[in-house]
Formats: structure tokens, C-alpha cells, sequence
């Protein structure tokens, strides 16, 4: 079993930046982020394959957030810049411990285990 540990959460005003980190306990192969705003289902924000690079955003945050990872693969980051109201919500760090193809790594049900997340909040 894998645990995950976020941290980096918080309030932000209008176009600021939060830099989001999710730690995790052993080896996995992807990582990623997903977000649910209240009354809201879950949705994708980006997606990394710890070996190799390869990342992956959903278009709401493209060009404004980035995805990382440190050397190790153990820990994976989520720059968000230009931050808005709409991107208020808690953010869910997830880990896939398979390998797959990238388009798993799009939905929620392609992951493994799940941090308990941090609450972003941008205000207007």
C-alpha cells in the first residue's frame, strides 16, 4: 500500500500562484491530480509518468499549471499560476502503482490509492 501526502494548499488571491506537492510513500508509476469543487464531481487537472516525463492537463488549467516531479519519483508537484475563482476546491493527489498507457491516468478510476487533499481557494 501506498500512502500519499499533500501539502501546499491554501488562499490565493486572483492570478496568484500555489504550488501543490503530494509525497508518496513507495515506488508508483503515475501521479496525478484531480480536484472537486462543492456540489461539483471530481475532474482532472494533470497527470505524470514518474518514469520518463510524460504529462498530461486538462484544458481548464492548461497553460497555467505544470507538473512535476522530483529526481527520486517519489514526489510529484503542481505549479498553478494565474489562478481564478473557478479553480477553488480540494485537490486530490493520486497514485497509480501499475504501468499503463496515458489515457488511464484521465479518469479517476485509473488510479490506485488517494491522498486526503488540500483545499485550494482563490478569491475574487
Amino acid at each position: 500500500q501506498v500512502q500519499l501526502v499533500e501539502s501546499g494548499g491554501g488562499l490565493v488571491q486572483t492570478g496568484g500562484s500555489l504550488r501543490l506537492s503530494c509525497a508518496a510513500s513507495g515506488h508508483t508509476y503515475f501521479m496525478g491530480w484531480f480536484r472537486q469543487a462543492p456540489g461539483k464531481e471530481r475532474e482532472f487537472v494533470a497527470a505524470i509518468k514518474l518514469s520518463g516525463g510524460n504529462t498530461y492537463y486538462a484544458d481548464s488549467v492548461k497553460g497555467r499549471s505544470t507538473i512535476s516531479r522530483d529526481d527520486a519519483g517519489y514526489t510529484a508537484y503542481l505549479q498553478m499560476n494565474n489562478l481564478k475563482p473557478d479553480d477553488t476546491a480540494v485537490y486530490l493527489c493520486a497514485t497509480r502503482v501499475r504501468n499503463g498507457i496515458g489515457t488511464m491516468v484521465l479518469s479517476e478510476y485509473g488510479y490506485d490509492y488517494w491522498g486526503q487533499g488540500t483545499q485550494v481557494t482563490v478569491s475574487s
